[in-house]
């Protein structure tokens, strides 16, 4: 079971950290409900409370509130954030899309460059997405481009550039990331890194009658991960929006 840790003002008779189920679009949650405190030292406390009852329950992964600042508090108590990677990687085509009209650029246009250390599923999904929505897209990858490119002439009539040189990368008006590269100043209009759980996601919204059933305070990026995850929400459901966060670029 997933946990979900839940900050509320304090309530009569109510216990600091309190333990229950909840259902968020019928998926079962265990929620750590915990009394806010001003004091720092009292928040934090109860929060290590709150990580070993859970823990207790056999929950190893947890959604956390906004801007939760005792994270790593919870890793020593065996807990883990809900990871992010998988459903960045889903929004990628997206990603670039809302950071491109965001920054101005033409969309159809526009050069998108792609680096993989491998060709994952993931990668192929995006790469795809990509070359059908943009005349100009580059894929440095170590092997396996060849047969992709030849793929996606055959299907969709479709083309890109294989093995760009680094000053192809870094004119590229997107650049996408699956992996670090140290060599790159990602000083791209649009850069997204899709390793790093620390780049903000943009705006993420749902359809009016799921938007309602969502709890208020919680990271939306780890709820919508593990809603998606389980098979709760499909990947066309998840409405990217047009925030700064869009942009990527140095986060």
């Amino acid at each position: 079971m997933v946990g979900y840790l839940a900050l509320t003002e304090s309530k009569r008779g109510q216990k600091s950290v309190q333990i229950e189920e909840r259902f968020v679009l019928k998926m079962r949650f265990l929620q750590a409900e915990i009394i806010q405190s001003p004091h720092g030292a009292v928040l934090r406390r109860r929060c290590v409370a709150a990580g070993k009852k859970l823990r207790k329950r056999g929950v190893t992964q947890v959604v956390l509130p906004e801007e939760f600042p005792f994270r790593e508090l919870l890793v020593k108590c065996g807990l883990r954030p809900v990871a992010t990677l998988a459903l960045r990687r889903a929004l990628a085509a997206d990603w670039v899309r809302v950071g491109l009209t965001e920054k101005g650029c033409p969309v159809a246009g526009a050069r998108v460059a792609v680096s993989a250390a491998a060709l994952t599923g993931e990668a192929v999904r995006t790469v795809t997405e990509l070359c059908l929505r943009h005349r100009y897209v580059l894929l440095d990858l170590p092997y396996g481009g060849e047969e992709l490119c030849r793929q996606l002439r055959r299907e969709y009539g479709v083309s890109l550039l294989l093995g760009p040189s680094k000053d192809q990368m870094e004119g590229a008006e997107a650049l996408v990331l699956f992996d670090p590269r140290t060599d790159l100043s990602l000083k791209n209009p649009v850069a997204l890194r899709l390793y790093d759980e620390g780049q903000a996601l943009p705006p993420l919204s749902l359809p009016p009658e799921a938007e309602e059933a969502l709890p208020h305070g919680a990271d939306r990026g780890q709820l919508l991960a593990v809603l998606r995850e389980a098979g709760v929400l499909k990947r066309e459901q998840i409405v990217l929006g047009t925030g700064k966060a869009a942009a990527g670029g140095e986060a």
